[in-house]
Order: structure tokens, then C-alpha cells, then sequence
């Protein structure tokens, strides 16, 4: 069976028996295959835990965007707080400008050291809390010190920034495992399952995007319920003209952002039919689970996905006993980190969800999706354009890209650990 008929066949939205109810039944969780490490004692010790600002050890060099790219910042891109005039230009009107670092780095005993990145606001939880629950700790233990982390801040975590906090500290601790055994973190997982991963490009740069040679490409809607039935037709305008540049047998993909809601969803669906649009993401806000679901039984003419600020297998239990999705976006970076992504991952499998994980060039997930079966593709982002040819060369060396008949591929790194090539 070839990729598309695997999708037309496997991604069917599902029905659900009651438009309004709430699930029926809790889905057992399944868990990942084993780990051979873990049963091993590695004779390191967790020695040091500090939040980095991470820097490459080959710079970029430095450009101005070519002006009017949407790649450069500054356009308008549809969002939960559109409905506000003040903050409906650009999204850093409203989002937080400085919650310290992503990215902590945590040393050892034995000189071998780990880089994991999470997400905003995870510096206060791991500074503050996690050294006294992660020092002197064999740093292999990789589930076990997930839970402790994850039961010592239930009282006032479970998702968010806490969550971020976790998914750095996991990171870093598989980085960690792959530095001391020599080897990247895919084989860690058991090893890879494809040759190369066909990735797709997220942005509304199209000309550049279709020239680097994608033929899979993510447009961020800049409309939304706020701007009416002109502001919808806009957003339309924008998929025929990706559409006519594309070519017809290319994907196309919606980021909605969490800012419509259900009606302007259906609408927007059945304005696009003649696209083939092949999913709008993140329509409503993420908690909306039974709205999600209404959408993924009525909506037919495109896929309903979601996942990226979604968190831990407990939350995308609740997208599975929705039926609200046809394909999950955990975050890795977010979502719990890369042992957390092996539980969903496994959730999926059993009921034959893929995996498309958010930014998953960024922050190590291409290890896990070259290991994993139901893990299709990955999502990436170019340099805006504009840059010397060095910026896009490198880009392409240190992504692996090739081409071939899905477009644009890539692969992890080789390296140890998730092989990055860092500074901090």
C-alpha cells in the first residue's frame, strides 16, 4: 500500500454515535517497547542542572530578510486574540517576550553531558524545584525520573509551563544516554523504520518554498471570524493561489491556530473543497475536545488535526475518546519530552493515529520520527529569504535534505545524543 492510500484509507474521520456526548469509555494506555538501556546501571551520576541559552558553533551569518518575506515577521497570521483590535496585527503584540530560557543543560560525574530543549517558562520549574528530585541520580533512568518529575508537580502542574519544564530535563536526559553510549538517539529507539522522512514547509513564503523544491506546504491562515465573510474569502484567495503554484498534485495544509470556531471552520472547509486541502490544524482552542470532534464527524472534505499544545498521553487519551483527530501534533519539546512522546506515540499506534509531531525538525524529534512507524512526516521551516547561499546550504547539510519524488526529505544526525553541535 502506497503512502496516499494508507492515508485515504486509514484517516477517514470517525463518526461519532452522539454529536453531544461525552466519551463512553477510557482507552486503555498502551506502552512503548522497552528500552535496553534502561535496565543498565550506566555509572554516571547527575551532577549539575542549569537552564542555557544554547548557540551553534558554526554561526549563520547575519542578513536582512528580503522586505515584505512572511517568513521575516510582522504580518498578520489569524490567533486567539484576533478578536481584539489592539493585538490583532502581529502575534508578539501579545505574547511573552522573555520567560527565560527553553534550553537546560545537565552535566555528570563523568564529564558527559546532555542539551534538552523544552518550552516557555520551564527555566522557574527547573531551577527551582527539579535539582533537589534529579541530583545524584543515574541520569539512564529515563522513565523513572520522568515520573518522579511528573508526580512531584501535579499539585500544581500537569500541563504548560511545567510540562515545558519536564520535556527539557527528559531531552537532555536521552541526550545524555546517547553521548555515553556513542550512538544517536533513533537507534536508542530502535532504530530507523524509513530511509529518509518527506517533510513539508510551514509558512506563506510559497515561491520560495516550491524553488527549494517542498511539495508539501503548511500556510499559516491570516483571517479569521473576526474579519467576516471578506476576511474568509481572503484566506480562500491564498489556497488557490498556493494551489495554482503547487501544481495539482501537491499537499496543502492549514495552520488555524486555535482562532476559529466551529462555524467558520465548516464554512472555510467547504469554500476550499475544490482545493484539496488535506488538513486544516488546530482550529479551535485546544480544550474544545467535543467540539473537535463534531468538526473531524461532519467535516469531510479535508482532515481534522490537532496536538500541538496539547500535553502527556492523558491528554491525547481525551483527543482519542473524543474521536477529534485524524492525526496528532504533540510537540516534543512541549508535550513531556521524548520519553512522554514514546507513550502517546504508542496510543497512536493502536488505533492507527500517524504522528506528525509540531516544529518537528527542531529540538531532536526527527529521531523519533525516522524510528517510528506511524510518524509520516516532518515539519520544517526555511531561513526567510533574502540570505547569502551559505545560509540555505547549511541548512540543507545540517537537515540532510534530499529530493526526491515526495519533494523535500531529511534525516537526524548521525552524531551521539540528539547531535547537536552547540555552544552554552
Amino acid at each position: 500500500m502506497n503512502r496516499r492510500q494508507f492515508f485515504s484509507s486509514s484517516l477517514v474521520p470517525l463518526v461519532a454515535t452522539s454529536m453531544n456526548a461525552a466519551p463512553a469509555a477510557s482507552h486503555p494506555l498502551p506502552s512503548p517497547p522497552a528500552l535496553p538501556f534502561q535496565a543498565e546501571k550506566s555509572k554516571l551520576t547527575i551532577t549539575g542542572i542549569r537552564m542555557v541559552q544554547p548557540r551553534p558553533k558554526r554561526p549563520v551569518p547575519a542578513y536582512m530578510p528580503k522586505p515584505g518575506s512572511w517568513s521575516a515577521g510582522g504580518v498578520e497570521v489569524a490567533n486567539p486574540m484576533s478578536i481584539y483590535a489592539k493585538y490583532k496585527a502581529q502575534r508578539s503584540l501579545f505574547m511573552a517576550d522573555d520567560l527565560g530560557p527553553d534550553a537546560v543543560e545537565i552535566t555528570t560525574d563523568r564529564g558527559v553531558k546532555g542539551i534538552g530543549y523544552g518550552g516557555p517558562g520551564a527555566a522557574y520549574v527547573v531551577e527551582k524545584h527539579f535539582p533537589k528530585l534529579l541530583m545524584g541520580e543515574d541520569p539512564f533512568k529515563v522513565e523513572q525520573l520522568w515520573d518522579i518529575l511528573w508526580r512531584s508537580t501535579l499539585y500544581y502542574g500537569r500541563k504548560g509551563l511545567v510540562v515545558h519544564a519536564i520535556s527539557a530535563v527528559d531531552n537532555a536526559l536521552w541526550d545524555i544516554v546517547g553521548n555515553a553510549l556513542g550512538m544517536p538517539v533513533y537507534k536508542l529507539l530502535g532504530g530507523q523504520t524509513k530511509e529518509r522522512i518527506p517533510a513539508y514547509c510551514t509558512g506563506n513564503d510559497i515561491e520560495q518554498h516550491i524553488e527549494f523544491g517542498y511539495k508539501k506546504i503548511k500556510l499559516a491562515i491570516p483571517y479569521g471570524p473576526a474579519d467576516g465573510r471578506e476576511g474568509m474569502k481572503k484566506n480562500a484567495a491564498l489556497v488557490r493561489r498556493t494551489r495554482e503554484l503547487l501544481g495539482p498534485d501537491g499537499e496543502i495544509m492549514l495552520d488555524c491556530w486555535m482562532a476559529f470556531d466551529e462555524r467558520y471552520t465548516i464554512e472555510l472547509a467547504e469554500m476550499l473543497e475544490s482545493y484539496r486541502v488535506y488538513w486544516m490544524e488546530e482550529c479551535l482552542p485546544p480544550d474544545d475536545y467535543a467540539g473537535f470532534g463534531r468538526l473531524n464527524a461532519q467535516i469531510k472534505s479535508t482532515r481534522i488535526v490537532t496536538g500541538e499544545h496539547e500535553y502527556t498521553r492523558y491528554g491525547f487519551r481525551l483527543l482519542l475518546e473524543y474521536k477529534a483527530a485524524s492525526i496528532w501534533q504533540p510537540d516534543m519539546n512541549w508535550c513531556g519530552g521524548l520519553t512522554e512522546l514514546r507513550h502517546i506515540g504508542a496510543l497512536a499506534a493502536a488505533h492507527d493515529i500517524p504522528v506528525i509531531p509540531h516544529g518537528g525538525w527542531r529540538g531532536g524529534a526527527p529521531h523519533y520520527i525516522f524510528s517510528a512507524t506511524n510518524s509520516p512526516w516532518c515539519e520544517m521551516f526555511l531561513p526567510a529569504p533574502g540570505g547569502p547561499k551559505e545560509l540555505y546550504s547549511r541548512f540543507e547539510e545540517e537537515n540532510q535534505i534530499t529530493r526526491g519524488p515526495e519533494g523535500i526529505y531529511m534525516r537526524p544526525s548521525e552524531r551521539p545524543g540528539f547531535g547537536w553541535e552547540l555552544e552554552t
